[in-house]
């Protein structure tokens, strides 16, 4: 564990100071004596920007109705800052939320630090039974629970459904079709077939399991991402750009990617559910029936795609932790579940929630779901996290020929051997 005396003794100091002080200088403690939560909670809400978050808001608003004596406040920090923000927060006891949406391999990284309240006969894990085995896994640490699943995801191929027709091809099942396929795009239309982003390595995930690899294994304590099929996963994606079968990035890929896929510059782009609203604003599709989305092709052993989605954790500084675990609790309910399924396309969960109508009248869910059943889980440890950051540099390298798959996957698995301490 890498809990230190500092991170221990803070938390120790925060849970005496819990009911006098709030999780930032605007938070007010509240108070069930009476039977009626009151006070602030402050949440970090780290969905995108002009679609997902407009809905998350107004979802959050309904907890104040709810319960008229809690003001709720709602703040949006862009995704990449989010993790490193709310860890300088609470290290420094001053400025963190009482709630945060965490990426799921964020939670074990802030539990182990002491960061999140322990939830275990809390309200916020009402009905926790009918929370899906696979989105629960995350929030799992050290035998306790430390944060709430609120979606799940993973990956697939979103593609233009009439660019595919004018090439005259169909989704690709494997790597091989994915050339043939984006080359027939391109002789047709003159457009590229895929946009690949370029400096997110969880984009590389589903080719690397794709290759039957994976980046480390957690039973065993050994590095795998420099193994044969690591290498072999880094050339697959290298070949993809050279060839012209896929275009790239090293610098602003979501924009570059999302922009490329909405005005039809590209047919094809990897991507998940949390996608869908924003993709949905482009002029390829104001007609939304034009967006097809098929699985990731499947590479040399398999089809192989992440398992990803977004926990809320309770700060354990909090100054108002009745509060936020009601919150917490409201936030990933059958009901509210349901609605973001309807609204935003996002995988419920709950099991429950599948069979309410909003899910089932989403295509996007219903396509999703099987996905997930068989999305292959990343290690829930706690340097799961910060094992991207090698392996983004290294990725982004080979894309743009700034290296070799050979020397990319040994400099990525030197790198880790360093963060892991004693595994091979």
């Amino acid at each position: 564990m890498r809990r230190g005396i500092t991170a221990t003794a803070l938390v120790a100091a925060l849970a005496l100071a819990a009911t006098a002080c709030g999780s930032d200088e605007e938070s007010g403690g509240g108070s069930k004596s009476s039977g009626e939560l009151s006070g602030t909670v402050t949440w970090w809400d780290t969905s995108s920007v002009g679609t997902e978050d407009k809905v998350f808001k107004k979802i959050a608003e309904g907890f104040e109705k709810k319960h008229p004596k809690v003001d709720v406040k709602y703040v949006n920090v862009p995704f990449g800052e989010a993790q490193n923000k709310f860890k300088n927060a609470a290290q420094a006891g001053s400025g963190a939320p009482d709630v945060i949406r965490s990426e799921v391999a964020w939670t074990p990284e802030f539990a182990d630090l002491g960061y999140l309240a322990p939830l275990d006969g809390t309200a916020a894990l009402k009905d926790e039974s009918d929370f899906l085995k696979q989105a629960a896994a995350s929030t799992k640490y050290d035998g306790k629970t430390y944060a709430v699943p609120q979606v799940i995801d993973s990956m697939g191929v979103f593609y233009n459904k009439k660019m595919f027709k004018d090439a005259g091809v169909e989704p690709p099942a494997t790597v091989a079709d994915l050339k043939t396929v984006a080359e027939k795009i391109k002789d047709k239309t003159g457009k590229t077939g895929l946009y690949l982003r370029g400096d997110d390595s969880y984009y590389f995930l589903s080719f690397l399991y794709g290759e039957g690899g994976d980046l480390v294994n957690a039973s065993d304590k050994t590095i795998t991402v420099d193994k044969a099929e690591g290498v072999k996963a880094f050339g697959v994606v290298k070949d993809l750009v050279e060839s012209g079968a896929a275009k790239t990035d090293a610098t602003d890929g979501w924009e570059n990617m999302m922009q490329s896929f909405k005005n039809g510059d590209v047919a094809m782009m990897v991507n998940g559910p949390w996608a869908v609203a924003d993709t949905l604003t482009g002029d390829q599709f104001k007609d939304k029936a034009n967006l097809g989305i098929s699985t990731v092709p499947a590479g040399s052993a398999g089809q192989g795609a992440p398992q990803g989605g977004h926990n809320l954790a309770v700060y354990a500084g909090s100054g108002n932790l009745d509060a936020s675990y009601a919150f917490v609790e409201y936030m990933t309910s059958v009901e509210t579940q349901a609605q973001t399924a309807g609204e935003l396309n996002l995988l419920p969960t709950r099991t429950s929630a599948y069979a309410k109508q909003q899910a089932v009248d989403s295509e996007i869910v219903q396509f999703f779901k099987p996905v997930v059943e068989t999305a292959v889980e990343r290690p829930w440890i706690p340097e799961t996290g910060s094992l991207f950051a090698p392996l983004n540099t290294e990725y982004t390298k080979v894309l743009t020929g700034q290296t070799t798959p050979e020397k990319a996957a040994k400099a990525t698995g030197d790198s880790y051997r360093k963060l892991l301490k004693g595994w091979k």
